[in-house]
Formats: structure tokens, C-alpha cells, sequence
């Protein structure tokens, strides 16, 4: 006869925690014409691969996936299929749970998300988190209870609420307050449930008040809400396993007396907002009042921006292939931007810095920009009333000196600001 041993006996369970798959990202690649798939979702596959390899050799014991497996909405069966062989090869090692996050949501709430059909086929040891729940999961170093928050959806949360009338603003907050008592109602269900000693996690995809953004904001569906943090750390939960948001952190950091309020962060790097962001997934050793974690980086594709003044230059090709050679090109994306005057425009070849960065082995020419020094001329060749609202800050950029990664960064935000109006 089987017997259990006593919750103070027990190991503590090892949970793998990550985030933001995101498959069918294809910036920056091309298509591989033997897989007939993009070179740059096999990173993403890739990361996957490696996180499962990690996994097995630490025995987990529980697989918590915090949200938003592809790209789109509607992805296609190529990426479906591989996404599917990866959730697969983790249910076997332990139980899985697959949270469902703003991407994996149709935009009718009628419709079945991205991660539905597992729930459907009943796949073994595999399941959806669609609803805010309590799940209790037996695994094979103990039971953990897990508290599901699945991307807060507005016709869902707010059907029993009174909305006609009330400004975008005042349903935002109808929508927080909703939120926030689902929050506490799922940690006063475990607080119920458990035995003692047993382990509780909280599974969530949404943003947290003084999270640090990622490039997320560029691929986000749908408007956003933000949870204030004392909705998740309190001695409730053992640990806050959390996605959607890009950049991984830990909220709680800075308070030993509150449990971790973790971002895994997502596996690959999405563009070049994030390309001083490390990548991976968390490893928790989850027990009850005293759980340990830690972030594990995954070898995510490098993004590196070469920005390089070339106005005062005699051999502008000379110094941009000298500048780039002093750094490791090989298997990375690059991009460069090149600042110039008129006259050392006119004694650049691109075509030799294209070649030479090839041979150094880089994975992508994300770019080669030429930000020339034409200020004089722009004031002179055009009027300002014919111009749009795009052109005007880049030529208040122009006017400003802003250095050229910068001024980038700072256009991309400004388009979609100007697109969302």
C-alpha cells in the first residue's frame, strides 16, 4: 500500500514557469525553404526546445504557461502543429497548464481561443486555463493548488455590470475594481481549500502597476487594463507566475515579506525594442512560506544597432566596416545607422559594407539607414503646411541633432500614436 508522506516531509515542487511564446514573429528572417518555415520562428521553436531539454533534466514537476502562444489570433496550421509537438513533449514530463492571453483570444468572445482544442481532445496531463479558477494539481512530489487569471476580457468580466452610459474611463475602472475582487476571491478560495502545507501559485496574463514595458506594446491586441499590486502580493500565493508583459522582473524584489510577482519574460527577442532585454523562463522551487526561484537565460537571437557619425570622415566605408568588426557579428541581426553630411554621402559603398557584414557571419541586415545632414537645404525645398505630422518631427529631429537609434525609437512610437488617432 502507497502511503503519503506528511506535508513537512515533502520536497518542494519544481515548477517551469514561462510566457509570450508569441510563434509566428517572423521580423528579421526568411522563409527556410525545407521546413517552409521562417528563420526566425525556429529561433522561437528553438528557445522552446532548449526550455524542455532544461525541464526534463530538472525533473519538473509542474509546467505553468502564462499566456499568449502565437503571434495572431489565427495562426497557421504550420505553427499550430509545432506548438502543439512542444506542449506535448512537456505534458509528458509533467502536468501542464496553458493560460490563455490576450493573443490567444478570438476577437469574438464567442469563439474558440488558439489553445482551446487541448481542452477539447482531453489531451493527457494538459490543461486550459480559460476562466478564472482554482485548480487543484496532484503532482508527483505533492499537491499544488493553482489560482488561474486568464486575460482579464471585458464582455466576460463586465456582463453583470452596468456599462451604458459610463466614459471609456469610468468602464477601465469598473473593469480594475471587477478584476481585483476576482483576484481576491481566488486567493480566499485557497486560503479555504488547502491543507496545511500546501503549496499555492497564482498563474496570470495582464499588466501590474510599475511594470517595466517591453516591445509588447507594438503587437498588443485590444486596450489594455493595469492591476494594482496588492491584488497578487500578499502571503495568499507562494509565488505569482505572470505574462504579458515582455521584460522579465520581479515586482516584489525589493520586500522579503511578500511572495515573488514574477515576469518570465518572454523566450525570444521580438525587435529591436528589446534588444538589451535578456530572454528565458523562471525555475521555481515552490513551497508553502518559503519558495525559491530563478531566472534562467535562454541563448535568444542577438539584436545589435550600430550607430555611427561619419560626418566628419574622409573614408566613411573605411570607418563603418572598422566599427563594425569590433564587434561579434556572427548569427546576429544588425542594423546600422549612419550619420553624414552631403560630401562624405557621396564616398559611402553600401554595397561593400553589405558584403563585408555577410562575411562576418550575420544572421540579418535588418537595415542601413542614412541620416544626412541636409538641414539647410530642408529648411529651403519645402513649406510646412504641406507636410504631415510624421514629417514634421522627423524634421524637428533633424533640427534637434537626436542621435539616430534614438530618433528611431522615438519615430516608431510616434506612428503608432498618430495610427491609433
Amino acid at each position: 500500500m502507497k502511503t503519503t508522506a506528511p506535508a513537512s516531509e515533502r520536497e518542494p515542487i519544481r515548477v517551469l514557469h514561462f510566457a509570450d511564446v508569441h510563434i509566428g514573429m517572423e521580423n528579421y528572417g526568411k522563409t527556410d525553404p525545407e521546413s517552409g518555415v521562417s528563420s526566425r520562428v525556429r529561433d522561437f521553436l528553438a528557445r522552446m526546445d532548449d526550455m524542455i531539454a532544461f525541464a526534463r533534466d530538472g525533473d519538473v514537476d509542474l509546467v505553468i504557461f502564462a499566456g499568449d502562444a502565437f503571434r495572431s489570433r489565427s495562426p497557421n496550421q504550420t505553427y499550430q502543429r509545432e506548438f502543439a509537438g512542444r506542449v506535448q513533449a512537456l505534458a509528458q514530463l509533467a502536468p501542464t497548464i496553458l493560460l490563455v492571453g490576450n493573443h490567444d483570444l478570438p476577437a469574438n468572445a464567442a469563439k474558440a481561443s488558439t489553445i482551446d482544442i487541448y481542452d477539447t481532445l482531453v489531451v493527457p496531463n494538459v490543461l486550459v486555463a480559460r476562466d478564472f479558477s482554482l485548480l487543484k494539481v496532484s503532482t508527483k512530489r505533492g499537491d499544488v493548488l493553482v489560482g488561474a487569471a486568464p486575460y482579464p476580457l471585458r464582455a466576460r468580466l463586465l456582463a453583470d455590470v452596468a456599462t451604458r452610459g459610463l466614459t471609456i474611463a469610468e468602464q477601465d475602472a469598473e473593469l480594475r475594481r471587477v478584476l481585483h475582487e476576482r483576484l481576491l476571491d481566488l486567493s480566499v478560495q485557497a486560503e479555504r481549500q488547502a491543507a496545511d502545507n500546501t503549496a499555492r501559485l497564482l498563474c496570470g496574463h495582464f499588466s501590474v502597476s510599475g511594470a517595466i514595458w517591453g516591445s509588447e506594446r507594438s503587437v498588443m491586441l485590444g486596450r489594455d487594463v493595469t492591476i494594482e499590486l496588492d491584488a497578487l502580493a500578499h502571503g495568499g500565493w507562494d509565488y505569482v507566475a505572470l505574462g504579458h508583459i515582455h521584460r522579465h522582473q520581479n515586482l516584489t524584489a525589493d520586500r522579503e515579506d511578500l511572495p515573488p510577482v514574477v515576469y518570465s519574460g518572454s523566450l525570444e527577442r521580438i525587435d529591436f525594442g528589446e534588444e538589451g532585454d535578456v530572454k528565458g523562463f523562471c525555475w521555481v522551487v515552490l513551497a508553502r512560506g518559503a519558495t525559491s526561484w530563478r531566472f534562467i537565460e535562454a541563448a535568444a537571437r542577438k539584436l545589435l544597432t550600430l550607430s555611427i557619425d561619419c560626418r566628419d570622415s574622409d573614408n566613411p566605408t573605411a570607418d563603418v566596416l572598422a566599427a563594425a568588426k569590433a564587434q561579434d557579428l556572427a548569427g546576429a541581426v544588425v542594423r546600422l545607422a549612419i550619420r553624414l553630411t552631403p560630401e562624405s554621402e557621396t564616398r559611402l559603398i553600401e554595397k561593400l559594407i553589405v558584403d563585408e557584414l555577410k562575411r562576418a557571419g550575420v544572421f540579418h541586415i535588418a537595415g542601413l539607414r542614412l541620416d544626412v545632414d541636409r538641414r539647410a537645404r530642408t529648411r529651403l525645398s519645402e513649406s510646412p503646411e504641406g507636410m504631415t505630422p510624421m514629417e514634421l518631427l522627423e524634421r524637428y529631429f533633424d533640427a534637434r541633432d537626436v542621435d539616430a537609434a534614438r530618433r528611431e525609437e522615438l519615430l516608431k512610437l510616434a506612428r503608432e500614436i498618430v495610427e491609433r488617432t
